[in-house]
């Protein structure tokens, strides 16, 4: 009996011994993969990536059907939502074109320099004299010059519209290529400005090409994707679309009959174009992401998808109220996509509040370049957040324009149109519509004497530039 009592004690500890010994391997495997898999993620973070920013232009911040678009798909932009990073809360540095681009080419608030007070630039042949002095001062640092100099190949494809050859153009910033236009708005079939010149270029020579130019544009960057680099590259595509003229790529018949003025070239459109636009730029996108894809680069290349500012007309700007040129959320708040292998995870979702400096200093982050210390960055690397280190904390925001001033702090918005002054709690009225003035006047208080610190600090508009008078007033007497 005792025997038998031994013998079956024996084997249970015997049984107890087995799988312990497989709970050890299977556990000690299971750390070595985990340790294996981070540590794979921390090589590809501190290897340093390439680059590919793509910038729509005039793109709503509800104009992908992956931030509400009701009444036409974009899989392709969806898709790389789905792989990346989707902020919600993401943030133009300006209404309108070239003081966003001023903004995201320095980093740095576009009211800064004199240039980022256009708004915009219009045609060369339409500024006279002013085509030799209106750009970004040559010896200011870029985000291109900057990544330039950590030891990257550079390329703008696309809009520049941050002044003119001989003096202003992007070969002069610390692009090694560019191929694109240099104005505001051309028409996507023949290729010309809204004084019938003819603006597509070849690093500083105007060509001549047949296509629809977001097709083009597309096309060209494929082909930068497909050369081989000896170093790691920066591409800067900037597209031309969804912004006026209004024409789909089957629409060459209307381009054919466009009147060349800017009433000409914002006249037409309709919900069925805007969408023929919209739905050509995603399968742009998507060319351009399987270029990178079958070329072996997307597992170490940074993407990051954003638009110049708010949409016209035909763009979806739900729940938002305003629209380009204006500093309520529709004129502003656009959508963000970031994806980084390594660093973000597929699906994630952020409310972190962004603005187009923040691509700036996030990008010369990973490229391990400098900024330079004459010139500090308003924007913020995003890396952390990226990587879900960090999380969402408030920040402040300032933009200004002829007519506006906006401050966004936290959840306060503070909107002063002249005279008239508004205090909006984006938390729970985003379409801005309820003013806290008197509930909450410290608030009001202290954004106005925070806007006007700030706004001393900017380049100032000349006179007769169509400032509203009674906003400088206000400002100068804070």
């Amino acid at each position: 009996m005792i025997r038998r009592e031994v013998r079956s004690f024996s084997r249970e500890v015997d049984k107890m011994s087995r799988v312990s010994r497989r709970n050890f391997i299977a556990g000690t495997v299971g750390t070595v993969l985990t340790a294996s898999v981070d540590a794979q993620s921390q090589s590809r973070r501190s290897e340093r990536p390439n680059i590919l920013f793509i910038l729509a232009d005039d793109m709503g911040w509800g104009d992908l059907s992956c931030y509400g678009r009701p009444d036409y798909q974009t899989p392709n932009l969806d898709k790389l939502a789905s792989q990346a990073m989707r902020f919600t809360n993401a943030y133009s540095a300006a209404p309108v074109c070239t003081p966003t681009r001023v903004g995201f080419h320095t980093g740095r608030y576009p009211a800064r320099l004199p240039v980022g007070l256009e708004e915009p630039i219009h045609e060369r042949s339409a500024i006279g004299e002013k085509v030799k002095t209106t750009g970004i001062p040559r010896s200011h640092p870029t985000v291109s010059s900057l990544i330039k100099s950590a030891g990257y190949d550079t390329a703008l494809v696309g809009k520049w519209h941050l002044g003119y050859w001989p003096d202003f153009g992007p070969l002069h910033y610390g692009f090694d290529e560019f191929f694109g236009n240099m104005s505001g708005a051309v028409d996507h079939f023949t290729h010309k400005d809204m004084t019938r010149n003819l603006d597509l270029y070849e690093g500083e020579v105007p060509v001549e090409r047949i296509g629809y130019m977001t097709d083009l544009l597309t096309d060209r960057a494929i082909t930068y994707l497909k050369r081989k680099h000896e170093k790691p590259f920066y591409l800067s595509l900037h597209y031309t679309a969804p912004h006026w003229p209004w024409e789909g790529p089957k629409d060459k018949a209307f381009s054919e009959s466009i009147t060349y003025s800017p009433a000409g070239f914002r006249a037409g459109g309709s919900l069925k174009v805007y969408a023929e636009m919209m739905k050509n730029l995603d399968a742009g996108v998507g060319r351009v992401l399987d270029a990178l894809k079958s070329s072996g680069l997307d597992r170490n290349t940074l993407v990051i998808f954003t638009s110049d500012n708010g949409g016209e007309k035909f763009s979806y700007h739900w729940p938002f109220s305003g629209q380009k040129m204006e500093l309520r959320e529709g004129g502003i708040r656009v959508p963000a996509v970031v994806r980084w292998p390594g660093v973000t995870r597929a699906g994630a979702v952020s409310d972190q509040p962004v603005i187009t400096m923040d691509w700036t200093a996030t990008m010369i982050g990973a490229a391990n370049g400098k900024a330079d210390p004459n010139y500090p960055l308003d924007g913020e690397n995003m890396t952390s957040i990226l990587a879900g280190q960090d999380t969402v904390k408030d920040r402040t925001f300032f933009w200004r324009t002829k007519r506006q001033g906006a401050v966004r702090s936290g959840k306060w918005k503070y909107l002063r149109e002249g005279k008239i002054e508004s205090l909006f709690d984006l938390s729970v009225d985003e379409r801005e519509q309820a003013s806290f003035n008197n509930s909450d006047g410290a608030v009001l208080e202290r954004l106005r004497g925070e806007f006007n610190k700030w706004d001393a600090e900017m380049s100032r508009y000349p006179a007769g530039s169509g400032i509203d008078e009674a906003l400088v007033k206000d400002a100068n007497e804070d």
